[in-house]
């Protein structure tokens, strides 16, 4: 008598495959990821240097940590400077993403294209482009070009296009300030792509019965804008500012971040990895307690 074959379900074959399809992600996570972690945890314990037998790393304890807060002025001032600067733009970013999501929010002609104006920065803003414009392309052939073309968004851009408009001859702190200020326009809205995009989603979800009964009650759109909108809206107002904040901190072009690439390119792996691992803990505390605050003002629906 012929034994029947043991046959694995649908659903068992379907969760297999699901498997496989985590396993490689889990596979680059743990060698790509989890690992180096760990490894430059080692380092910052360690003083490294590179010798033809490779890296040798002698234990120091928290030397490096303690060297970095107490030796190191520059990433003191750097780590002071990037909180203030974070404190200070992250209200002016949600401001502006408010207002621009609820002005994007209504029908009017030519909706599609001004949602894809203010985020475009996140779409073009990625790899060569953003290394051009910063006038980071400094190997092969476009050096000299990425200098060229990262001058226009310089200050030399306010005179020109003061001077094509006919006007000459404006003192230099006229200049200075039209500059810093079109400057701080063009970084607002460069930064505000994804908290834009998350507001309108928030703005489109407001249920309809939310609106009649606002209107039934007789309320203004001052008074539904801080009643209703915003109470709603505040769950991705929370997530807009975890978004800002992380995405601050991350900038490469943070001085923070700076120093700590220029210790590690120049073979400090040890104390660039214990001034890393202390920038990650200051950042985790901050955007703890900023969550923490921010979690008290937000309104989850209950169904």
């Amino acid at each position: 008598m012929k034994e029947k074959k043991h046959r694995l379900s649908y659903e068992k074959r379907k969760g297999l495959y699901g498997y496989g399809f985590i396993a490689i992600w889990a596979l680059g996570t743990i060698y790509f990821f989890i690992l180096p972690l760990i490894e430059s945890l080692i380092y910052s314990f360690n003083k490294t240097e590179v010798t033809q037998g490779g890296m040798k790393m002698s234990f120091i304890g928290w030397k490096n940590y303690v060297n970095a807060f107490r030796k190191d002025q520059d990433y003191s001032k750097a780590l002071v400077a990037m909180i203030e600067n974070t404190v200070l733009r992250t209200p002016l970013i949600l401001i502006f993403s408010i207002f621009i999501a609820v002005i994007l929010n209504q029908k009017f002609k030519g909706r599609t294209f001004a949602r894809s104006v203010f985020f475009l920065p996140v779409i073009i803003a990625t790899g060569p482009v953003i290394d051009i414009i910063n006038g980071n392309m400094s190997t092969g052939g476009y050096a000299g070009g990425s200098e060229q073309f990262s001058s226009m968004f310089e200050a030399d851009l306010v005179d020109q296009l003061l001077n094509f408009l006919g006007i000459y001859n404006i003192s230099d702190k006229l200049t200075m300030m039209i500059n810093s200020l079109t400057t701080d326009i063009l970084n607002l809205v460069w930064n505000s792509g994804i908290q834009i995009l998350l507001v309108l989603s928030a703005l489109q979800g407001i249920p309809l019965s939310a609106k009649e009964a606002a209107q039934i009650e007789g309320a203004t759109s001052w008074e539904f804008f801080w009643k209703v909108t915003i109470p709603y809206i505040s769950p991705m107002i929370l997530s807009s500012v975890v978004y800002t904040i992380v995405d601050s901190f991350v900038d490469p072009q943070n001085e923070v971040m700076t120093i700590v690439l220029n210790k590690a390119s120049n073979w400090e792996h040890g104390y660039s990895a214990a001034m890393a691992w202390a920038y990650f803990l200051i950042v985790a505390v901050f955007l703890a307690l900023v969550v923490a605050l921010v979690n008290k003002f937000v309104y989850y629906e209950v169904e």
